[in-house]
Parts: structure tokens; sequence; C-alpha cells
């Protein structure tokens, strides 16, 4: 398991798919609020005009020098639901993010958001 503090070194490091293509930059990462482990991570895609967010899940997740391996296709992660760079993902759109990978949603009790970022 890759831990948070870890995760966070690799900021604006390389975000690669299984198959070695670049998919963008780590901007940040986000926890699963029920277990505290990193659970997802922002990458930068886009023209360097028009730049957006979007989400990858970590779990599969591969750390090298100067990038990070995650287990989703190029494609599909640049399809996923994205933000603005200096936007917050809403809490009602996060079921999204987690149906685009085939992901059981699951906020907390009271309705939390299962994300948090670090």
């Amino acid at each position: 398991m890759i831990k948070a503090a870890d995760i966070r070194e690799w900021r604006t490091q390389a975000v690669m798919d299984p198959d070695g293509h670049g998919i963008g930059s780590l901007e940040a990462v986000y926890v699963d609020t029920r277990t505290d482990e990193p659970a997802m991570a922002t990458v930068q895609i886009g023209l360097p005009t028009r730049h957006r967010l979007v989400f990858v899940p970590l779990d599969g997740a591969i750390v090298g020098p100067g990038y990070v391996k995650v287990a989703y296709a190029k494609a599909l992660v640049k399809k996923c639901p994205a933000i603005g760079t200096d936007d917050v993902l809403p809490a009602e759109d996060e079921a999204a993010v987690f149906a685009h990978y085939g992901m059981a949603y699951q906020p907390g009790a009271g309705g939390e958001r299962q994300l948090g970022r670090r």
C-alpha cells in the first residue's frame, strides 16, 4: 500500500497508464475518509492554456523514479468527470467519479464525503 505521505512527494511527477503512456502530472492525493488511506489522485491534463483535473484511482499504483503508474488506461482516465485546476470536486459529483471506474461509492453514514484531499 502506498502511504499518503509518500505519494505527496510525487506531486507534479508524470502519471502513466499500465502500457507506459503518459496521462499527465500528479496534482493531489485524495484519501478515503473512512480509512484515511490513499484512494484517488487528480491528474492535470489538457493543453497548456486549458488544463483540467481528472481523478484516477490509486489501487494498484506503482511508484517509480519520477513517475506514478496507475492501473487504468489513458483513454479511460481522460474521459473521467473533470474539474478546473482551481476548482473543488462538489460532494454531489463524487459518485460520478466512482461510477466512471465501476467502483462502489460509499459516503459516510451521515452523508459525509468519501474523498478528502491531502
